[in-house]
């Protein structure tokens, strides 16, 4: 008989959903942690005397899943939560949000609004987040202080901010950015050209071209209401998704955001082009956006993630949120009860997203090789009671609240439901200053 094998944590719990192979629960099982990669899962009663842990963590009552992955976020404007609620998009934008960032947004505030919402993220779960922001330097800065994982979005738009005059200017800090940060196991990139209304022909020629040489993802609103399409039929004399695919954008590394309002046709060419949905339900709820056609996506095979988008505009970053109206708003439209069943949507929340980001060998599933990107939900709650199925659970009864801890590459970020590396009263009071500037700002 072998001897044990010195490892470094072993997890042992009521249930491990590894989203890989789909459809699997593996009750009363345990994961072997080592050098933050996931070594072994298999039955609590085996763990011990295959393992030596340096730590044992017995977790009776607890479903272990992937760490969720938020596909669709603006970090820092959680300093704008409840800002200018109750407003149609582009009134939202122009007469609110795009003055506000003007006056507010430095280094600064992305490195608090961002922070403060990683604290956020991963007291619910989220491991890994797509941010879309200015000052990414800053993002980048808040998301190490975290210990999260992340893909930075290289923001490209065609008007001056405070962060950068020109494209051209967006697209030099972003790739500046990569160069120095791109080994980072926690890190990755994306090219992130905000919307087909603020980014011009030829700026998108131009992040093709650079995502295509460097083959990182793309990271574009598109779709998301009507007034975008009218806007380009009007300006360009074509839809947005046909003005993408004649640019040649359309294609497997697009993470297309909302995408609301669709054609049969559009449909079938987004499958066809094998691109990526980012599916943010209660963003276009509360925007009035309308709703996303995720059974006929699914319908064609559509790699459908889920993003809770920002705060501004959500107000929550709750992806046990998000899970839940994916699942019961397609329902709805459908009429077809069994349609986004419930292990369908922890995929979603999961693994799709991961692979969107080109990090699906990496993180977004519970498989040895990978990761130790996992969060431990506790199923001790009334409102648990009684469990049946945890995956249900997961899905429609249990909420962010239940959620335990948390652990990227191995390391314990969230411990009894306390925060290990953010400091909670810090960003309440960093919270509160910006706050006030902001409330400020508005009277002047």
């Amino acid at each position: 008989m072998a001897c044990p094998v010195k490892i470094d944590t072993l997890l042992e719990a009521r249930w491990v959903v590894p989203v890989e192979p789909y459809g699997t629960v593996l009750p009363h099982h345990a994961i072997a942690i080592d050098q933050g990669t996931i070594q072994a899962i298999l039955p609590n009663a085996e763990a011990l005397s295959r393992f030596v842990p340096n730590e044992r963590i017995i977790l009776g009552n607890h479903a272990l899943i992937p760490g969720l992955v938020n596909l669709h976020i603006h970090a820092a404007m959680s300093l704008m939560r409840g800002m200018a609620d109750d407003l149609p998009l582009m009134e939202w934008l122009s007469n609110h949000i795009w003055p506000a960032e003007t006056r507010h947004v430095d280094a600064g505030f992305v490195f608090d609004g961002t922070r403060l919402a990683c604290a956020e993220m991963l007291r619910g779960g989220i491991t890994c987040f797509n941010d879309m922001y200015f000052f990414p330097e800053a993002s980048v800065q808040a998301v190490l202080a975290s210990g999260m994982r992340a893909t930075i979005g290289m923001i490209v738009i065609d008007f001056p901010t405070p962060y950068a005059s020109d494209a051209d200017d967006y697209l030099a800090k972003g790739l500046a950015l990569r160069d120095e940060y791109g080994r980072h196991p926690l890190l990755s990139f994306c090219f992130a050209p905000h919307a087909p209304y603020t980014v011009s022909d030829k700026v998108f020629a131009s992040v093709l071209t650079y995502a295509e040489q460097l083959d990182l993802p793309v990271h574009v609103h598109l779709h998301e209401t009507d007034d975008e399409i009218r806007t380009s039929l009007k300006t360009y004399g074509v839809r947005p998704i046909e003005r993408l695919q004649n640019l040649g954008l359309l294609g497997p590394n697009l993470i297309a955001v909302h995408m609301v309002h669709l054609t049969s046709e559009e449909i079938g060419l987004i499958a066809q082009q094998g691109c990526t949905v980012a599916h943010c339900p209660s963003s276009n709820l509360k925007l009035a956006n309308g709703f996303a056609p995720t059974a006929s996506l699914l319908s064609k095979g559509v790699n459908i993630g889920l993003g809770t988008d920002g705060a501004a505009s959500n107000n929550r970053l709750d992806m046990f949120e998000e899970m839940r109206f994916a699942a019961l708003l397609a329902k709805g439209q459908s009429g077809k009860a069994d349609v986004l069943p419930a292990y369908q949507a922890l995929q979603m929340a999961t693994l799709n997203g991961a692979r969107a980001l080109g990090l699906g060998s990496l993180t977004g599933s519970l498989v040895a090789g990978k990761a130790a990107d996992i969060t431990a939900v506790d199923f001790s709650s009334l409102e648990l009671a009684p469990c049946y199925d945890p995956v249900s659970h997961l899905v429609y009864a249990a909420g962010r609240e239940h959620v335990s801890h948390v652990w990227v590459n191995g390391k314990m970020l969230l411990n009894g439901g306390e925060l290990i590396t953010l400091n909670g009263q810090e960003l309440l009071l960093r919270s509160e200053y910006w706050r006030k500037q902001m409330a400020e700002g508005m009277k002047n």
